[in-house]
């Protein structure tokens, strides 16, 4: 009989699932999950999840939803997560306690800040096992992990703020105007509005560097999402309109946007380096963001790895596997 075992990422933006057969990664799905508008929001997301649950083992399960807005304290959120998982998943469930492992709904609840944010110590770990001394750069929708998996310092948000391991800044969801307060424009130094006009998905669609099926949420204006209407919310952080200048000349201050977003995570990377004791031999590298943060491995001269490529999975579900990292890991970490 098949052993079935399912990981779940429960973040603030998306659900991320992971489905196991006899340890081997079958499917990997990351479904829209504004948790911000409320938990049936997160019922909806497991209903889309359905194919990948259905029929499950173990279930194991890691959040970062509890910083939504929605709760007034993280162990507020954490607790109410749990208790709506409990009532809407059938089968025995395992909640990632970072250190302490595993435990059962019960134990979660009563240590419940053990269980928040918690899913980066799920894939270091398992990348230190599969693959020592590394350097993991997990680059999502909206955070950058940093994490050397061997030794990682910070246990909390708070404490990886401080040391570098988690840098607020992602592929999609980051506004423009939290990047930088300035950028090139035809010639000249240009102030930005400091405003929720376009996000780092706008930026990445005038370059055109944006992976397929990746950016799930609505764009800051409530529009479409081609080139042309990505480059109408950019240039109005510029206080313009997008017709004031060609494609070419946005691209370059698009171009200077991301490469400031990246140098944000570069420092991220040398600071968590910086520390005495410990080798980096190389960087595993994860999240929807891979591709960028693989330019960081090369500026350091390290070999760069894909999470999808170091794990058991079908080949058509590797690169998901690396965008889904956390969900993938605590399965593979509870199903041994």
């Amino acid at each position: 009989m098949t052993k079935v075992t399912i990981g779940l990422d429960v973040g603030g933006a998306h659900l991320k699932a992971a489905r196991l057969e006899d340890g081997r990664v079958v499917s990997v799905r990351q479904i829209p999950c504004p948790l911000w508008e409320g938990l049936d929001r997160l019922d909806q997301a497991l209903h889309d999840a359905a194919t990948i649950i259905e029929g499950h083992t173990l279930c194991a399960i890691t959040m970062t939803g509890e910083l939504t807005e929605i709760f007034e304290s993280r162990e507020a959120g954490v607790l109410a997560i749990v208790e709506r998982l409990r009532e809407r998943l059938n089968g025995e469930l395992r909640f990632f306690m970072g250190l302490k492992g595993f435990a059962a709904p019960q134990a979660a609840i009563g240590d419940p800040l053990s269980v928040a944010s918690a899913n980066f110590i799920a894939t270091a770990e398992l990348v230190a096992r599969l693959r020592p001394k590394s350097l993991l750069i997990d680059m999502g929708s909206t955070t950058t992990d940093i994490i050397a998996c061997d030794r990682p310092l910070g246990l909390t948000d708070a404490e990886r703020l401080q040391t570098g391991e988690l840098v607020y800044t992602g592929l999609t969801r980051t506004p423009v105007a939290s990047i930088a307060n300035r950028a090139p424009l035809a010639g000249q130094w240009q102030g930005l509005a400091r405003d929720g006009f376009a996000t780092m998905a706008d930026v990445r669609r005038i370059l055109g560097d944006l992976p397929d099926d990746v950016d799930q949420h609505p764009t800051a204006d409530g529009r479409g999402k081609t080139q042309e209407e990505s480059l109408v919310r950019f240039a109005r952080g510029f206080g313009r309109d997008v017709e004031m200048r060609h494609l070419p000349t946005w691209q370059v201050s698009a171009a200077y946007l991301s490469e400031r977003q990246l140098r944000s995570i570069h420092d991220g990377v040398l600071q968590v380096l910086s520390r005495p004791s410990g080798e980096v031999r190389s960087v595993v590298l994860a999240g929807i963001g891979a591709s960028h943060a693989e330019k960081i491995a090369t500026r350091l001269q390290l070999p760069a790895f894909a999470f999808g490529m170091l794990i058991d999975a079908r080949d058509d579900q590797r690169e998901w596997a690396t965008r889904c990292a956390p969900a993938v890991a605590v399965a593979l970490l509870l199903h041994k």
